[in-house]
């Protein structure tokens, strides 16, 4: 076969997003509308590789730079994602992007090249084992549902509906990043900028969803949903610290959600990725989820090794201690410069 690897232009894209859905491999991260978020949003420069056979997409590779001081320079499909890299018909297409890739790797001299996989390949390239991902299937029965969450899990989304916590859908991304922006300073760690959150919703319209959670009347939680095939991605999610004195919020947040996914048609419920041996790992489990390893692989371009940005590196541990000790407006003011960076 003749195959032309090409960049991803605006006539394209309608094509592009064709392949992504009908393709069993690729995900919700794959759709050409990332393109946009991150070149917008954060001024990311921008490679997404497609394979044409004739004038048939058969293949892509969305890729994006970051450019930082702290981080240094890297390459990744994709940044702010959870899911990345190939999707091929067979392993021709697959070895042309990956070829094509390590090459643009090579020549804009990034320190490595980040494909973050849900499925193990066989390049032999490096391999981090950090993160795992959650994923289940639901029943259109809240019963099954429910049922399903085990024992102490499900004791506490029955206290927080006996707290008198409500659930509302909202339009609203800056009400969203309000509860989401004390959230992740409280945690050590900077948020992104109000900005990204409006142009996700911008781009994703009703593939994007924000779910708030009140008492008495005040935004206590509340999570940002992505949708793809029949899947729900709990995606950006948080709750205030007034939110500590509160039973269960965090498990009535997700249920709810799960709850009117399922009234809605979605199937699966996604809780996306988190590294081993934190908090976040050990509540998707107990929430009845079982871990999946993400074999993320890298290619290295001038590192001798592979990148290690994550909260656990013992090194950024000061830093995340003084960050959850700054004022929340200073957090929120500084805090995008600094999110930019980490992807």
């Amino acid at each position: 076969m003749t195959l032309t690897v090409k960049n991803l232009d605006s006539q394209l894209m309608d094509s592009w997003d064709d392949y992504v859905r009908r393709s069993d491999t690729a995900t919700f991260f794959h759709l050409s509308s990332w393109k946009t978020v991150l070149e917008r949003a954060f001024g990311h420069r921008t490679h997404f590789l497609c394979v044409q056979e004739n004038s048939d997409i058969v293949g892509i590779l969305p890729l994006a730079e970051i450019k930082s001081v702290l981080f240094g320079h890297s390459l990744a499909s994709l940044p702010f994602c959870v899911y990345g890299g190939v999707v091929a018909d067979n392993d021709e297409v697959a070895n042309a992007l990956r070829k094509t890739a390590s090459d643009l790797s090579d020549t804009l001299k990034v320190g490595a090249l980040e494909l973050r996989n849900r499925e193990v390949s066989e390049t032999g390239w490096p391999v981090k084992d950090l993160y795992f991902t959650f994923r289940k299937g639901i029943d259109p029965s809240d019963e099954v549902n429910l049922k399903a969450i085990p024992n102490r899990q499900r004791a506490m989304v029955r206290k927080g509906i006996k707290e008198g916590l409500v659930s509302e859908w909202t339009q609203s991304t800056d009400r969203f990043f309000r509860v989401y922006a004390e959230s992740v300073k409280n945690l050590g760690t900077p948020v992104f900028s109000r900005k990204y959150l409006r142009i996700l919703k911008e781009k994703f319209k009703d593939d994007c969803s924000v779910l708030m959670i009140t008492h008495e009347g005040r935004d206590v939680a509340g999570v940002m949903n992505f949708y793809f095939r029949d899947e729900v991605i709990p995606y950006y999610g948080g709750s205030i610290a007034e939110a500590r004195h509160i039973k269960g919020v965090n498990h009535f947040m997700y249920w709810e959600l799960m709850r009117l996914s399922a009234a809605q048609g979605y199937r699966l419920f996604d809780f996306g990725r988190s590294k081993a041996g934190t908090g976040p790992y050990s509540f998707k489990k107990n929430f009845g989820f079982e871990p999946s390893p993400l074999p993320y692989e890298y290619y290295l371009a001038t590192s001798d090794a592979v990148p290690d940005v994550n909260p656990l590196n013992p090194k950024y541990q000061t830093m995340i201690k003084i960050w959850g000790k700054l004022p929340l407006p200073v957090a929120n003011f500084v805090g995008p410069f600094l999110a930019r960076s980490l992807g």
